[in-house]
This record gives structure tokens, sequence and C-alpha cells, in this order.
């Protein structure tokens, strides 16, 4: 039924048209959007459920399975886009997705020359090849495998101080000592591969791979290379949560870690003993007023057991920015797994921020579709917190398309010489 689908409605030979694929733990979600000027308009939009065994810990575990759902999804955005878009985004998550803000300084041999783009590329590489082998450790390290090979899959210009001065377009300057921050992402070539053979089988052209936190923080961003948007980001999927820390545009570093949604029910099931679908079904009707009290207060105890777990793993995530002064005192979420209104409840609580670096108590909402930056919905359809990474995937694609020009602005140049 798909297939012959697929085959009516025939592929877009039209540039304007990128579509988004969020390959989450319990949904997949699919965008598609047409390129107006600067802005993307969301034409389409689908979403299928995975089923048990195909994620784990938000990496892809069954590839056949992920693409039928893929497929699925993809069906429905085609139906109501009218057109099937050829080339897409997605998005990868999980523990082994590593993504760091490294600061290169360089001391320039010809203080007096004014900076170019040769020099500016010179250092640049410099500081991706850091940040590659520091992410071969890590992820060497983390699975006792010293031949795991990894890929750059996002790099992204935080900020450049020249002699301790920080400007926004360093080319044309003089000065003796060059601080570059650069965000890059890695990831393990295995799960990279997942993505692409996941591509090649919806005959796709693959446009990018994004860490998914770094595209929730795209989402939020747009372009605006003066923008001071400040906030935590935490992307609450049903296997992995993702947490990205954005300082004045910039984004300082994104960590992950393995409780998502999926956890909460399995814990239901476990201390209920119920099939995960009964267990699922549960969590997400625990406020409605047929649920028994004794039942409710059940679950309400199996929930509270896995939040402290949940807390836990995002209060040790945030200590890791140990670059950071002050953390910002602004959590926003999205993804499925921050529904549960518990959760938003425990990170409302003083408790947990005590040893943290915040300086003051942070405010915590949704992120909603209207405010990511550039990208409009036409369907009526992406409603709510649980599409902003699918956008996210979207503004990634309109980064790398405007990207792959030959502009001669700032923005293009920087673009080219991240570009992978």
């Amino acid at each position: 039924m798909v297939l012959k689908k697929f085959k009516k409605l025939g592929k877009v030979s039209d540039d304007d048209y990128v579509a988004a694929l969020d390959i989450g733990t319990e949904f997949v979600k699919a965008l598609i959007a047409e390129l107006k000027g600067d802005e993307l308009h969301i034409i389409g939009a689908g979403r299928a459920r995975q089923e048990v065994s195909d994620m784990h810990s938000g990496a892809i575990a069954d590839i056949a399975g992920v693409v039928r759902n893929c497929e699925e999804a993809l069906a429905q955005a085609e139906d109501q886009a009218g057109l099937q878009a050829k080339r897409v985004v997605i998005g990868i998550a999980g523990e082994l997705v590593k993504g760091v803000t490294d600061t290169i300084r360089y001391r320039r041999p010809q203080p007096d020359r004014p900076l170019d783009d040769s020099e500016m590329e010179f250092i640049i590489e410099k500081v991706q090849e850091r940040a590659q082998a520091k992410a071969q450790k890590q992820i060497a390290l983390e699975t006792g495998n010293d031949e795991v090979e990894v890929k750059l899959v996002n790099s992204a210009l935080v900020g450049i101080h020249i002699d301790g001065y920080k400007v926004s377009n360093p080319i044309g300057f003089q000065g003796r000592d060059v601080a570059v921050q650069i965000y890059t992402a890695f990831a393990p070539m295995v799960h990279i591969g997942a993505l692409e053979r996941v591509a090649d089988e919806l005959s796709l052209e693959l446009l990018a791979v994004a860490a998914e936190p770094f595209a929730v923080s795209r989402s939020v961003l747009g372009n605006d290379g003066n923008s001071n948007f400040t906030a935590i980001l935490a992307d609450v999927g049903g296997g992995t949560t993702d947490i990205a820390v954005v300082n004045d545009g910039g984004v300082e570093g994104t960590k992950m870690f393995g409780i998502g949604g999926r956890s909460f029910t399995q814990t239901i099931a476990s201390d209920m003993n119920l099939s995960y679908k009964d267990a699922e079904k549960l969590k997400v009707n625990i406020d409605h007023e047929q649920i028994k009290p004794t039942v409710k207060k059940e679950v309400t105890e199996s929930i509270d057991k896995t939040l402290e777990v949940w807390v836990a793993g995002v209060e040790l995530a945030l200590s890791e920015f140990d670059s950071v002064d002050h953390l910002p005192n602004r959590i926003l979420l999205c993804g499925g797994g921050s529904s549960l209104k518990k959760l938003v409840t425990a990170l409302e609580s003083a408790e947990w921020q005590k040893e943290l670096p915040f300086t003051r108590k942070p405010t915590v909402q949704h992120i909603n579709p209207h405010e990511v930056v550039g990208v409009t919905d036409t369907t009526g359809d992406v409603n709510d917190h649980t599409f902003i990474t699918a956008m996210g995937l979207l503004r990634v694609g309109y980064d790398t398309l405007i990207g792959s020009g030959e502009g001669d602005s700032l923005k293009d140049k920087f673009n080219r010489l991240l570009k992978i």
C-alpha cells in the first residue's frame, strides 16, 4: 500500500522542498517543508508508532522495522503535501552522541597582518581535530572498544575573541591572540551508517544528519548572529533525554543520558505486573477520573521512583558543563516524554538545583511550535512540543541548503568552512 502511494506521487525535483525525520524511540515523526525566501513552510506532517524492539537507548536496533515506520509517517506527510521531497534530514540521538564546545587559542606569528579566510579555515580545522580526538577517546572508554570510529555530525561557531575582545566578524582584524569557540557533535559510525541505510531504503538523499539536541537549539536560535538567547533545552524522548545549554546564542555543549518516557512505562509495567501497552495507557491517563484511587496511587509511586533517577540524570548532565560560570535560569522542554506533568513539577522544585551554579531558581516551560524561528506550520497538525525536534531538523536542513551556496556573507563563509 505504502509503496503504491510512493509511485503515484513521484519525487519532486525542485530543490525548494526538504523532509525531516525524527526517528524517536516511541514515534517516527515526518515533516515536509517548502523553502520560501528565508522561511520554511510545513506542508505535510505524519507520525507512526515504533515497536518496542525497533530502538534501543535512542539508537536504531532494527533497520527494517524503522524503515517500515518511516514509510508510514512519510506517506501521511506526502498525502497531505501532495508531493514527495527528495532530500531528508535525519536526527541522531543516544548516549554515544557527544557534543562539546571547544576553545582553541591561536597565537598568530604576524599580528599586524589582517586575518583572512584561509587563516580562519586553518584555525577551525585545528578545533575540529582536537574535538574529534576527545570524542573518540570518550566513546572508546564508554564502549570498551578502542577501535570505534566516530564521525563529525554538526559544527557551529559559538564565539571569537581577538586579544580578549569579542568580535562577530574576525576577517580583517589585526591582533596576536585569537580564541575560537566551536560546538562540534560526533557519533559512532555504526549509528550514522544505520541512518544512511534508512535514507537509502526510503530512496531519499540524506542532506544532513543532526545531533537532536543541536537541532532543538537551532529551532529556537534562527539566523541572528548577535542573538542573546540563553536557556537550558531538554528534549525528553522515549529512550533518552537530550540536554543542550545555550548561552548568548551559542551552544555551550550537549549531553545525553538513557532515561526517557519508556523508562517510566517499564517501571509501571514491572511494579504492577502489566503489559507494556497497558502500562503506557495508565501513564498517559493518570489524571483521568475513571482511574481508581488505589490504581492511581500505585502508578504515582512507580512514576516517582523513576522520576528520582531521571532528575539525578539531569543534575549530573548539567554538572558536567564545568566551563560555564552560571547556568541559564530558564529550562525549555520538548519531546513526548516531557508531557508527563510530574516531570515538570519535579524540575520546578528547588532541591535538585542546590549544588548547581544557578543564580536563581529556573523557570520551566514547554517550547511552543510558534516559537520556532523561521519555520511556519500551514497544516494545523504541528501543534505541540512533541514536534519541536523535527522542526529543528528542518532548520538544520535550511542551514545546510544555504551553507552549500557560494554567498559572500560571513555566515555563508563559516557555513562552508564548518560544512561536513
